[in-house]
């Protein structure tokens, strides 16, 4: 099926992440214009540009920086005119298990701008943009998190965050970008845990990731192509045209229940080892 995304112009922030690769290939095999933002990693965007080929722009900015953020689009629509499509893509996950009893307010803040204020910049100057330009058509894709509908004990900040962005920012945005663009959408994607680099080093913790498949009636990972078709899905105005401020879960079918008992999941199997 054509999913009618060429030469459709798509910019994927943290675009040098696994879910922003992924997502950024398959945008570029159906013909879309890709814009890929980095924040520091130089040498892998570039990487990931040499296998996409052509019809793309490289943008750096921190997009916690207003000022940065504002500077990035000017760029973008003197390089490629109106953007079609925003991926909020960029965002962290603080690594470190403290509970809200012993966070310190520094951590807190930081990831609320890096997960939170960096997307409304984004969509702010995103939404500001398209009032210069003519079009029905224009779409929003938020990537939160499973840690969004759940909550995730030592990384309140990280869900707190996620849970804004899915839930309270998505369904905002799609009752107002329709101000705007008569037939703008604005959706949210909730991955769980995903193959990537962010991940890579906790993938062959065979106790903990049985632990986290407990809830998942699939009892394996997702690979970040899993996520990425779905955001290329829901960017389509042909096959997704009446899909708007909905939060799909990508995550196996997990619950906030157990569902396995640890020795029941085949730890083999939980993801593809040969694409490592």
């Amino acid at each position: 099926m054509d999913l009618g995304l060429a030469n459709k112009k798509v910019l994927i922030t943290g675009a040098s992440g696994g879910i922003g690769e992924a997502t950024a290939k398959i945008f570029a095999k159906e013909g879309a214009e890709v814009i890929l933002h980095y924040n520091n990693n130089k040498t892998k965007i570039e990487e990931l540009a040499k296998k996409i080929g052509k019809n793309l722009l490289i943008v750096q900015a921190d997009l916690t920086k207003e000022i940065q953020v504002l500077d990035m689009f000017e760029e973008i629509e003197r390089e490629k005119g109106r953007i079609d499509i925003l991926i909020c893509n960029a965002g962290i996950w603080p690594e470190e298990y403290v509970e809200i009893e012993k966070m310190s307010f520094e951590r807190w803040k930081h990831t609320l701008a890096v997960d939170l204020d960096s997307v409304f910049l984004t969509t702010r100057a995103f939404i500001k943009q398209l009032r210069k330009f003519d079009g029905d058509h224009a779409s929003i894709i938020i990537v939160g998190s499973t840690s969004a509908v759940f909550g995730e004990a030592g990384h309140a900040d990280y869900s707190v965050a996620k849970s804004a962005v899915s839930y309270g920012l998505t369904r905002s945005l799609k009752n107002e970008i329709i101000n705007v663009v008569r037939l703008g959408r604005v959706n949210a994607v909730c991955p769980g845990w995903t193959v990537s680099p962010m991940t890579e080093k906790y993938l062959e913790d065979e106790e903990g990731i049985k632990h986290v498949l407990k809830t998942v009636p699939l009892k394996k990972i997702a690979e970040a192509e899993d996520v990425a078709n779905i955001i290329v899905i829901l960017a389509s105005d042909v096959v997704s045209g009446h899909i708007n401020g909905e939060i799909i879960k990508i995550a196996g079918g997990m619950e906030g229940r157990a569902l396995h008992l640890p020795e029941e999941i085949d730890f083999s199997k939980v993801y593809k080892r040969d694409k490592k």
